[in-house]
């Protein structure tokens, strides 16, 4: 099978992108987690200017995944289930419109599966609060800088991420073990 044709690509915003990049990065199917910044205003911003708050950007991951191995429906479930989705501008700890709860979409099929994902959760009052995650379309994503890049996997010894990432990715191994890739080192069990 030519997977070139079935390697397509994802944007989520839940918080800190080192957080949502070390869950992406466990999950079959998907090839590569990228670091960045998008739904904001300015053109290449940079770590501290989207940490201020005045771009309007949100911290968020590009996923690339293969479509023939996990549906983007998968993924969507994938990142409602390890993050909160009801908080306005804010994961935990990590508070400011940067770290809102965003998913921008590649096409109008994934807007539409979106919207329809939200709508289900709903339904079934899977959240005891009103969902507010952001659903728009992709308008456009800055790489962050290199040292933004995989932090899980370098720091994971460093107080963020025992505190922080651990705990959901504690979560994701517990909800979706059988859609993991197999990882040596998992120091969060």
């Amino acid at each position: 099978m030519n997977t070139q044709n079935t390697i397509m690509t994802a944007f989520f915003g839940g918080g800190s992108f080192w957080t949502t990049e070390a869950i992406f990065e466990r999950v079959s199917g998907v090839k590569g987690v990228t670091c960045g910044y998008a739904g904001g205003v300015l053109s290449s911003p940079s770590y501290r200017e989207v940490c201020s708050g005045k771009t309007g950007h949100a911290e968020v991951v590009q996923v690339k995944f293969d479509s023939s191995s996990i549906a983007y429906e998968e993924l969507l479930e994938i990142f409602f289930a390890t993050h909160d989705p009801t908080t306005i501008n804010q994961q935990g700890v990590d508070k400011g419109s940067q770290y809102r709860s965003i998913v921008l979409c590649a096409n109008e099929k994934q807007y539409a599966q979106a919207q329809e994902f939200i709508a289900f959760l709903e339904r079934r009052e899977i959240f005891d609060k009103q969902i507010v995650t952001e659903i728009k379309m992709f308008d456009g994503f800055f790489e962050a800088e290199y040292y933004q890049q995989n932090y899980y996997s370098i720091h994971a010894g460093q107080p963020y991420a025992r505190v922080i990432i651990d705990p959901k990715l504690a979560k994701l191994h517990r909800l979706y073990e059988r859609k993991l890739k197999t990882f040596s080192n998992i120091n969060f069990i």
